[in-house]
């Protein structure tokens, strides 16, 4: 996707602002545009996407088009609005950041629970995006106009993250990411008691059918992109599992989407209805103690924990390494105390 904001003339005369460009791929079926959009910009819903058709916002091959428009190999869409993207109004804030690596080359940052990475879909300040602009001039861009970031986790995930800091490194750091040959381990509390010890969860992430908010797993290649996490039983408390994930790739909530197909979803993972009581029985205390570590750890059991990569100069593989933050923490610790003074009455 080329996020590049030319100005359109109207014929309105209104200035309009390219947000987003496909070029439709050679073996894409015929599909409604409003269908194709959907799968294609993060977080869009099939409203907003037949408002801007409506308005004369979608074009294809320079035309505008109808929300029931068939796309055809070769189209090429572009999506306009009235401002730019909110991407290039980007405010520096003296945002603190908690750097355990810096050379200049590239930085690695651990970032806490609740931050999102870039701006963007209703979270336009307050972003690590928005602290490197004030801490660091001139950062590369990637290659959807953000600055500095070769890759992003969750707003509710904590953990590492590598950041680049010239256009080499850029470069160098992404195409290993592309190459699956940088290392990422992330630390998960998920439900249920995961009965092998390790394995391997594959599939074509792609967006919900029915909640454009969660990804889903599908066989079909058409449907989504190519994703593969490998896990491994760390500790196993009861009705919850303390697992670590290596990524083979990095798919949006791949981790996450990836847990549920298998019947653990992530603890607390409101998005993915790990936010119910999904194993343990039915007393009252039981809840009231799932109901604890909900309060103790408030958002999804996730952590990237370690982070390895090649520097582009030195050539040296460089590993980083984090202990699961306090939450966390204090969550699994709660369910270690409770696995040892309970005894496991699984309900089918």
């Amino acid at each position: 996707m080329n996020n590049i904001p030319p100005t359109v003339e109207h014929e309105t005369d209104d200035e309009l602002f390219e947000h987003h460009r496909f070029d439709v791929p050679k073996g894409q079926s015929m599909l409604r545009i409003d269908k194709y959009l959907i799968q294609v910009v993060e977080n869009a819903t099939r409203n907003k996407i037949q408002q801007a058709a409506t308005a004369g916002n979608i074009l294809v091959n320079e035309q505008p088009v109808k929300s029931n428009y068939k796309v055809k190999p070769f189209d090429v869409i572009r999506v306009l609005m009235p401002h730019p993207p909110f991407e290039y109004l980007l405010e520096p804030e003296n945002i603190p950041i908690n750097v355990i690596y810096e050379d200049d080359q590239l930085l690695v940052v651990n970032k806490e629970a609740g931050m999102v990475v870039h701006p963007g879909h209703g979270n336009y300040s307050g972003t690590l995006v928005n602290a490197l602009a004030y801490h660091f001039e001139n950062l590369p861009m990637n290659s959807s106009e953000r600055p500095g970031l070769v890759h992003r986790i969750d707003k509710n995930t904590s953990g590492l993250l590598v950041i680049a800091k010239t256009d080499f490194a850029m470069a160098y750091l992404t195409k290993q990411f592309a190459a699956k040959t940088s290392e990422r381990e992330y630390i998960a509390l998920v439900w249920g008691n995961v009965e092998e010890e390790e394995g391997t969860v594959r599939g074509y992430i792609g967006r919900h059918v029915k909640d454009r908010m969660q990804m889903a797993i599908f066989e079909d290649e058409c449907m989504g992109k190519p994703a593969v996490t490998h896990y491994k039983v760390i500790e196993r408390l009861g009705y919850v599992t303390l697992i670590s994930c290596k990524l083979e790739t990095g798919r949006t909530h791949q981790i996450r989407a990836h847990m549920k197909h298998i019947g653990h979803t992530l603890f607390n993972d409101e998005r993915y209805g790990g936010h119910n009581i999904l194993k343990g029985t039915t007393f009252t205390k039981y809840k009231q103690f799932v109901d604890n570590c909900f309060k103790v750890l408030p958002r999804q059991a996730l952590h990237a924990k370690t982070l390895g990569f090649e520097h582009p100069i030195t050539k040296e593989f460089l590993r980083f390494d984090t202990e699961i933050p306090q939450d966390m923490a204090e969550c699994v610790e709660k369910w270690r105390t409770y696995s040892k003074s309970h005894t496991l009455e699984e309900e089918e």
